[in-house]
Formats: C-alpha cells, structure tokens, sequence
C-alpha cells in the first residue's frame, strides 16, 4: 500500500541495530553498507486511497542512506 507522510515522525524510538536486524543482509545488497538500524515512531499519513490516519510505522534507516522500506503497522486514529 502506497503511504504519504504528513508533517514530522513523532514518539521515534530504535528498537534494533546492525545483527539483531534480521533483514540485515538483505538491506545491505540492497541499499549498501552501513550502521543500519530498524525504528518506529508514529506520524500522519495518506494513504493510497486518499484516506487520512495517525499510525505507528517501521522502517530501516542507515548514516549517509536515509529512511528506507516504511511500513504500517497499526493504525492508531482516522481523520
């Protein structure tokens, strides 16, 4: 499902760091080496749909690479 972020991500938290990723070598033939890290955190989105939500996302984020693979997790409000 396509996702538009609206605004900041807020309440972020790293919850793994390099081998206790388990996408780890995946995300390193990917996207290259760095000191990946798997975080969430909560923010506004727009769905493919058009529709409004407050969810709890995840995604990977490396130095020098950036924020990549969002993914929803639980939607916490509708708009």
């Amino acid at each position: 499902m396509y996702l538009d972020i609206i605004g900041e991500i807020e309440q972020i938290e790293t919850f793994a760091v390099g081998s206790a990723i388990r996408e780890l070598e995946r995300l390193r033939k990917v996207y290259g080496k760095g000191r990946w890290r798997k975080r969430k955190g909560v923010a506004k989105l727009r769905l493919s749909n058009g529709t409004l939500v407050e969810a709890e996302i995840h995604w990977y984020e490396a130095t020098g690479l950036g924020r990549k693979e969002f993914k929803i997790k639980r939607i916490l409000k509708e708009y």
